[in-house]
């Protein structure tokens, strides 16, 4: 059965816009999602994430043992992504890094402007292939890598059209 123009209407009224633009954070705003990571050498975890993915740090704070990171934001490609060593001393975690249970349950997806170039910079910092990057068939130019750290992220851009000559 099909909805009826009224339904129609109102359905266009409730339904959430999506953005047409990513929002750029301000420095007292926080992304409304963002992934956490237990990692273990939080501080080289930071570097590559400055090397491979443009992070610029948000803030940084230090352990009490000033060697690992009790908790730091970063800021990747107009997203936020949080992280810390992690705290045996303060009893069984909630979470572990992925070193600890030899896989990770979750990737880290990035959709960029030029997939190439984020793949290349990735794997110049260190990044192991996981999936190849390449066309596929949704759309995207698309792979997968894993960073020294255990955790898997995925790049992604439109594929871009080529140009008749």
């Amino acid at each position: 059965m099909a909805a009826s123009p009224t339904a129609k209407k109102a359905a266009k009224k409730t339904a959430p816009k999506m953005p047409t633009k990513r929002g750029k954070l301000s420095a007292k705003e926080h992304s409304p999602l963002a992934p956490y990571l237990k990692v273990k050498g939080a501080k080289a975890a930071i570097e590559f994430y400055k090397k491979a993915f443009a992070a610029k740090v948000r803030m940084l704070m230090d352990a009490d043992d000033k060697k690992r990171v009790m908790h730091a934001t970063l800021y990747i490609n107009g997203g936020e992504l949080m992280l810390s060593d992690e705290f045996a001393e303060f009893g069984d975690p909630a979470t572990v890094p992925p070193p600890n249970v030899k896989t990770s349950t979750v990737s880290i997806h990035l959709q960029v402007d030029d997939s190439d170039k984020w793949w290349a910079r990735a794997l110049q910092a260190g990044a192991k292939v996981v999936m190849p990057l390449a066309d596929q068939f949704w759309g995207d130019r698309f792979g997968m890598v894993r960073d020294p750290f255990g955790h898997v992220w995925s790049i992604a851009s439109p594929i871009r059209k080529k140009k008749k000559t």
